[in-house]
């Protein structure tokens, strides 16, 4: 089994540049020029006016002067010479009359009244220089300047050179013409209505020829070959002798014993390897085809049968043998390095290329710019809703660690990097505090806009923010917390939110609550346990400013009555600006009796966090309604019982 990087190398090192054609103007868009292009006369050919205005003697200065011609885009004023005392009206690109030698825009001057049967007249306003606002000739283009190289890709813009310096006729690398075959006796037409049992719609082929149509080459429908070896055979010798300079199949290229699409091509030419340390994509055959009546090897690339596989393949190797044969003098696809929005457990055995889409965000989790990349779902092979919307291919090693959300990755881009829509993982390009790896949700209801307290809950897990299991202990605070409202003083939740057991991540998403969105009230679940990845209270203890132990004392209290293992929990609470912070449990039943601990003494901490220095104890007797009392003797009498004193002494 041959790496990725070897396969790659082995189909570029055969993949020979096709001979250069000539084409017309209008069907050069996209190729690669085979020679360079001199411009034949210079631009401006003429010396050009840059504004609407007067061309002028410079040296004449303010004063006003009769206007002579008028010099407009095209034959307007040829043969006039301009001689001192006299100005001509010209306009932008139009040729500057001989003896001018400036221009003065036409915002710098005023015109004149004159009777009908007089010359024009204007005053030129200010003093100019010479030069002014003239394009000389040749200053945007010299005579037999090399206007474009050999190699170069053509696009818009260059075609209008082209059209600039008068090339209507250009020498260009053509485009290969592939061939697309699919292989199963399986697979019906797109067209079928109603499958019988056994059956299946044929996918991979029109996905095939539709990638091959988007890389502008010429393609060939071979249609759906049964499980038959003399069959397939005849197909393929009828497309080699077509003049095709890629053949694409898929299926028929793994282990089984109707499998013949490599002995086929083994026959017709030498297979270079047949399978790839990769997933998805491994039983991939790659061979050269030399058929007697093509000039050139053809190209053949045996496709996994599972339609992820075949077109992650087909963008990481017949992609750059495709621009390899059209001319490109880099045919490798483009990489960028992004940011992951949410963990991703790579394969333990094969490197693996995740589909994802990646977009530009103004904060990629770390403060700046930059790409963030957000998977596209499970990927499964055969899952093809996993390539949907996907313009990148994300390269992980086989280690079989989990990626953690935040990391930067390899990013190859496979189509246009464009605005797009994420999901409900979507990074806000309006949030400068938004970050990649935490699912976060704002919760609204009929009466959260209007919650006296603000709560926001916070699971801290790795298997739930991976998604490899359900969030069991956020919905069950949510309704603990809510149930409790009114004995809270009017509390609601009004945010949620998941992130791995990552210190940076937890902090990250506490400073934002606390320090921007301003919560009354943060609840963490999970993370408080003995385990290596338990960090919940050390990223908490960085940042509060205020311990309160007097709430975990009563939680740890409630919870011992359930369990001895509750003396475990290293939770950690306290105050952050006007937030309130507070560790618990994991474990959703353990949210319940916290909270109820937690209840008799909560409202009343809220609202003196929210500034509110005369809330006390519903029981506290203000000091000014008190009724005065000699303390001494209250003392006294407590002690003695509140009976007379028998000793002389004390009398």
């Amino acid at each position: 089994m041959i790496s990725v990087a070897d396969a790659l190398q082995t189909v570029l090192s055969v993949s020979k540049r096709l001979p250069p054609v000539t084409v017309p103007l209008h069907d050069a868009l996209g190729k690669v020029l085979a020679q360079d292009v001199h411009a034949p006369d210079p631009l401006p050919p003429y010396p050009a006016s840059l504004k609407d205005g007067y061309a002028v003697v410079s040296a004449d200065g303010p004063g006003e002067y009769p206007i002579v011609t008028e010099s407009r885009a095209g034959n307007d004023g040829l043969g006039v010479i301009l001689t001192p005392g006299t100005v001509a009206y010209v306009t932008t690109g139009g040729p500057i009359p001989d003896g001018a030698d400036a221009v003065v825009q036409v915002e710098d001057t005023e015109k004149v009244d004159n009777a009908l049967d007089e010359p024009k007249r204007v005053k030129i306003l200010v003093k100019t220089t010479k030069g002014n606002d003239i394009r000389p000739v040749g200053v945007d283009i010299e005579k037999d300047a090399i206007v474009l190289t050999a190699g170069e890709r053509l696009g818009a813009s260059e075609i209008g050179l082209l059209a600039t310096v008068g090339v209507t006729m250009v020498k260009v690398y053509p485009t290969p013409s592939v061939a697309v075959l699919s292989t199963g006796d399986e697979l019906v037409e797109p067209t079928t209505g109603q499958l019988n049992r056994g059956q299946i719609r044929d996918s991979n082929r029109a996905m095939l020829l539709a990638a091959a149509v988007q890389h502008q080459c010429k393609v060939l429908d071979l249609g759906i070959a049964k499980d038959d070896e003399e069959c397939q055979a005849r197909i393929l010798d009828k497309a080699f002798a077509s003049g095709i300079n890629i053949l694409l199949t898929s299926g028929g290229v793994s282990m089984g014993d109707k499998d013949f699409i490599k002995p086929l091509l083994e026959k017709r030419g030498k297979v270079h390897f047949n399978k790839v340390s990769m997933k998805p994509g491994k039983p991939l055959t790659f061979a050269e085809i030399d058929f007697q009546s093509t000039e050139s090897k053809i190209l053949a690339f045996g496709l996994p049968g599972n339609p992820v596989s075949s077109l992650v393949c087909f963008h990481l190797f017949v992609v750059p043998a495709l621009r390899q044969l059209a001319g490109w003098t880099n045919p490798h696809h483009l990489r960028v390095q992004a940011r992951l929005q949410q963990p991703i457990k790579t394969d333990p055995f094969r490197p693996e290329y995740h589909r994802a889409t990646v977009v530009w965000n103004e904060n990629d989790g770390t403060g700046s710019p930059g790409f963030v990349a957000e998977s596209t779902g499970h990927q499964r092979s055969s899952r093809l809703l996993s390539m949907k919307s996907a313009n990148a291919l994300l390269e992980f090693p086989a280690t079989g660690s989990v990626v953690s959300a935040g990391t930067p990755v390899s990013a190859i881009i496979i189509s246009d990097l464009r605005s797009m829509a994420f999901g409900k993982n979507h990074i806000s390009p309006d949030s400068a505090f938004a970050l990649p790896g935490i699912k976060s949700h704002k919760i609204t209801t009929d009466s959260s806009g209007d919650a006296e307290f603000r709560v926001a809950i916070l699971t801290v897990s790795d298997t739930v923010a991976m998604g490899a299991g359900p969030d069991r202990s956020g919905p069950r605070a949510v309704s603990v917390i809510n149930s409790s409202s009114e004995r809270l003083g009017g509390a609601s939740v009004v945010a949620t939110a998941v992130v791995p057991d990552d210190v940076p991540k937890i902090q990250n998403i506490l400073r934002r609550w606390s320090d921007i969105e301003q919560m009354d009230l943060v609840i963490t679940l999970g993370g408080t346990g003995f385990t290596s990845r338990d960090v919940t209270p050390e990223a908490t203890k960085e940042l509060i400013e205020k311990e309160t132990p007097g709430l975990l004392h009563v939680m740890m209290q409630e919870s011992l009555k359930v369990t001895p293992t509750a003396m475990l929990s290293r939770s950690t609470a306290g105050i952050r600006g006007s937030t309130l912070i507070i560790n618990m449990p994991g474990n959703p039943n353990a949210v319940a009796e916290c909270m109820e601990a937690l209840l008799p003494a909560l409202k009343h901490g809220l609202k003196q966090l929210r500034g509110d220095k005369r809330e006390k104890h519903p029981r506290h007797v203000p000091h000014a309604e008190a009724v005065p009392a000699n303390v001494w003797e209250q003392s006294y009498k407590l002690a003695t019982g509140g009976s007379d004193v028998s000793c002389s002494c004390c009398k």
